[in-house]
């Protein structure tokens, strides 16, 4: 190649770059907000919660051949204790997001969870588990109450949620209260 076809080669790369760049910045623009991910953990034994919830309730495959695993028994007892498991948690704790911002929750943990709308935080369905506090007219019923039951998270699934309004969002485990998430949308 010539060293005018590498000029005129080179020029063209810068060309197709500045427009790339003017693209992206015209683009960000005109799209609307994108998507904010909060992740479900948790670090059930698979040999207690098993026995006692039946076949692959808990498929925590992650950290509990390691040792990094609680209890079923361990799990009603820290929480009615009140240092509930830190291993079962919504991250982040808070998010900051702008209307129109797609919400998407992921269990990453191995049993199921729900991601539940709450006008307070409070106690879920599962007495045992909810420390004293009682349960929040949202979480009451379990499974049986629908608007429940569409807000559960199995083990490797996702829910999306879209149309949040201005203002701050409260989002409970009714199963595990103490995980919560608290949105702001601006």
């Amino acid at each position: 190649m010539t060293t005018a076809g590498k000029f005129a080669l080179l020029a063209g790369c810068f060309v197709f770059a500045a427009t790339l760049a003017l693209g992206q910045g015209r683009s960000s623009q005109a799209n609307p907000p994108g998507l904010a991910q909060v992740v479900a953990l948790d670090e059930c034994d698979p040999t207690t919660f098993n026995a006692a919830l039946g076949p692959d309730f808990c498929k925590n495959v992650a950290l509990a051949a390691l040792g990094y695993a609680t209890t079923l028994s361990d799990l009603f007892a820290k929480a009615a204790a009140g240092t509930p498991d830190r291993g079962w948690d919504f991250e982040p704790d808070t998010l900051h997001i702008e209307k129109g911002t797609t919400l998407s929750i992921v269990d990453q943990g191995g049993e199921p969870h729900t991601f539940t709308e709450v006008a307070q935080f409070g106690g879920g369905f599962i007495d045992g588990l909810n420390n004293g506090e009682a349960t929040v007219p949202e979480c009451a019923g379990g499974f049986a109450n629908v608007a429940v039951a569409r807000t559960r998270l199995l083990q490797g699934s996702h829910v999306e949620i879209t149309g949040l309004k201005k203002g701050k969002h409260l989002f409970e485990c009714c199963i595990h209260p103490w995980m919560r998430v608290k949105v702001n949308v601006k």
